[in-house]
């Protein structure tokens, strides 16, 4: 079979799909819904399930009376119970895979349950979904011809107690079906080499004479590997050693920070970017329109989905409310229930939503990483525009970074410092930060307020960052590649002291 009429049916089929999210896109609560009631009968006869009297809840008033609102912290001691005995503690069918994950906040390690119906209903669903809406858009797509490069996690799959753990991406390798790994590369031994700077190498040698069509990966480590790629053949741009490129499928971090710099590596107005909400917790959501930083929330993937708005936000005490009652612009924070057994599980993430017909959504922010040291409830939203806005200001482009308090002393008041790596140095550094404050002001009351005469906090004070120095403190914490990111804001001062005193060799 060719290529081209692999590239044909596998459209045809990919297209198919498009009539069922239609029917979540008209029914949106009904089919939620369905999702909670679904999961439950599932689980009933879990510990969990019994615990909870799953049997008897009817609807989601019910749900939230019986069942608590749960972090990893709550969840953890069922988690480890059933990955060390094999039970259905949390969820009704054996889970033998566990994506491990550290995060950024904190040094122990997670293990996220990822269950058969999650890595098909979810996972793999959400794949071909991003595919789907891609060809929805673009009838002439041709991704098919050719390869997706794919740029996953830093490390294999192990085994312990007969459950197997490693990144997400790994595990989804690991499962992925043939028709996918044979439109993927690199091959399957060199997407899970674990030393990060060898698989690089790797990857660059399998790849460059391929025809690659599409790429997937986070943005800050996708950048770090086409940049090598013109290193090693010493081409101009991304589109002289692939010049098939249609798309590029991104998620993980904020795009923002790097768009203007893969405008540069791949210079062509023709060129697509797509951006998916997933992680190890599930798949949530992917941008169903060309040129949009807006992301379709999906609604039947085996994941019921609850909000706690922010502006009364209280962990695991606090009040939700389901899809039904959401409102425009309010910022939330997600929960989720899903069938890899997280039950009113709050993820972290902070979203807003920008359509309710259908349901669309911004990712803004984790519930950990704001600065709030003064009141002036800074978010990652505020912080990727104001960013972007200084940057246009000053012909800047900014690599990594990260923001922290200044706290009071005797001497000073109240600030926040922000530590960047600049790809490309603003043209004047003063008017960077003065740009970047009269941003922040603009798009957030709460700062302006503080930042009213100085009164609390003083100007941003700006640390320029040595050439790799994020890098190496990522590589000396083993967090190179992968969904490894840089924590962007934190209230308070412990990544960036670190960062800053970790200087490249």
């Amino acid at each position: 079979m060719t290529l081209p009429l692999i590239n044909s049916i596998l459209s045809w089929l990919l297209k198919k799909r498009k009539h069922q999210i239609e029917l979540f896109l008209k029914y949106p609560v009904e089919v939620q819904n369905e999702q909670l009631l679904k999961l439950l009968k599932t689980a009933n006869k879990t510990s969990y399930g019994k615990q909870y009297q799953f049997k008897k809840i009817k609807n989601y008033q019910e749900f939230v009376e019986k069942v608590p609102l749960v972090n990893y912290e709550q969840l953890s001691p069922y988690i480890e119970e059933q990955r060390t005995t094999g039970q259905a503690i949390l969820w009704s069918n054996k889970i033998k895979w566990y994506a491990k994950s550290s995060g950024t906040t904190n040094a122990k390690s997670k293990f996220i349950p990822v269950s058969e119906d999650a890595i098909k209903l979810c996972h793999f669903k959400g794949g071909k979904d991003m595919l789907t809406l891609f060809f929805n858009n673009n009838q002439e797509a041709n991704l098919f011809s050719g390869k997706n490069l794919r740029l996953g996690g830093s490390s294999a799959v192990y085994e312990d107690n007969d459950a197997y753990f490693g990144d997400l991406s790994a595990i989804i390798i690991e499962n992925m079906p043939l028709w996918a790994d044979f439109s993927s590369a690199p091959k399957q031994e060199t997407a899970l080499m674990s030393e990060w700077e060898s698989k690089m190498d790797a990857i660059i040698k399998e790849t460059v004479n391929e025809n690659i069509t599409s790429l997937a990966g986070v943005p800050s480590w996708m950048l770090v590997l086409l940049e090598r790629v013109l290193l090693h053949t010493g081409k101009q741009n991304i589109l002289e050693v692939w010049p098939n490129l249609e798309v590029y499928f991104h998620g993980g971090v904020n795009f923002s920070p790097y768009k203007e710099q893969y405008k540069k590596l791949i210079p062509s107005d023709k060129f697509k970017y797509y951006e998916t909400y997933n992680a190890s917790e599930g798949f949530f959501a992917i941008q169903d329109q060309n040129h949009s930083d807006e992301l379709l929330l999906m609604l039947d993937y085996g994941i019921f989905y609850e909000f706690i708005p922010m502006d009364a936000y209280r962990s695991i005490n606090s009040t939700t409310v389901s899809l039904a009652d959401v409102e425009l612009g309010k910022n939330y924070a997600m929960v989720i229930t899903t069938n890899a057994g997280l039950w009113r599980y709050i993820i972290g993430d902070t979203i807003k939503f920008t359509s309710l017909s259908p349901h669309r959504i911004k990712i803004t922010g984790r519930t950990k990483h704001f600065i709030n040291a003064f009141g002036e409830e800074l978010i990652m939203e505020n912080a990727s525009h104001a960013l972007k806005v200084a940057c246009q200001a000053t012909q800047a482009l900014i690599k990594e970074y990260t923001a922290a308090p200044i706290f009071m002393d005797h001497q000073q008041k109240g600030g926040h410092e922000w530590l960047i790596e600049f790809e490309q140095m603003p043209n004047d550094l003063q008017t960077f930060v003065h740009s970047l404050d009269h941003a922040l002001k603009a798009i957030n009351s709460d700062y302006e307020a503080k930042r009213y005469n100085n009164m609390t906090l003083s100007m941003p004070t700006l640390t320029l960052a040595e050439k790799n120095q994020f890098h190496h403190w990522l590589k000396s914490k083993n967090k190179l590649g992968g969904q490894h990111k840089v924590p962007r804001l934190f209230n308070d001062r412990t990544f960036i002291d670190e960062i800053k005193a970790c200087k490249p060799i």
